[in-house]
């Protein structure tokens, strides 16, 4: 209870949420990069910014009020499960005036910059709380 009550503040759920968002999206960049060659196949996507925004909503709602739940919610692409966890669903991408004769939407170049970003972004958000972590385990040894 303790130690769950320790790692729950603080930026720790927000990294945590950002690495569960960053894995649904690398996967769901898998998934379009392995369907680019299948005839009729639309890309899915995952909107970042409302990510991001649904996150500072969330840390603004624990900042007000420190013992209520961490709950990112955006649209319907993201939502937080009774158990805190997140329930991540890609829609499918627009159309943007291209639309390849086989009928697909994947641009494997675009596929390849959002890969490059979420991959950016998962090692910060890894990096951060590898830092935090290391911080709680010094306070618990006792040692600097």
């Amino acid at each position: 209870m303790f130690l769950s009550d320790v790692s729950d503040r603080g930026a720790m759920p927000a990294l945590i949420k950002t690495l569960a968002f960053n894995e649904a999206r690398l996967r769901m960049i898998a998934e379009n990069v392995a369907n680019a060659d299948t005839p009729g196949y639309r890309a899915k996507q995952l909107n970042v910014d409302a990510f991001r925004q649904a996150l500072g909503e969330a840390l603004t709602a624990r900042r007000t009020d420190p013992s209520r739940p961490f709950v990112v919610e955006s649209g319907g692409e993201v939502a937080t499960l009774a158990d805190g966890s997140l329930r991540i669903t890609p829609s499918e991408k627009p159309v943007d005036n291209v639309l390849f004769h086989d009928g697909t939407n994947v641009s494997v170049e675009r596929e390849m910059a959002d890969l490059a970003q979420t991959g950016m972004t998962h090692e910060l958000a890894t990096a951060l709380l590898r830092d935090r972590v290391h911080r709680l385990q010094t306070a618990i040894r006792g040692t600097v």
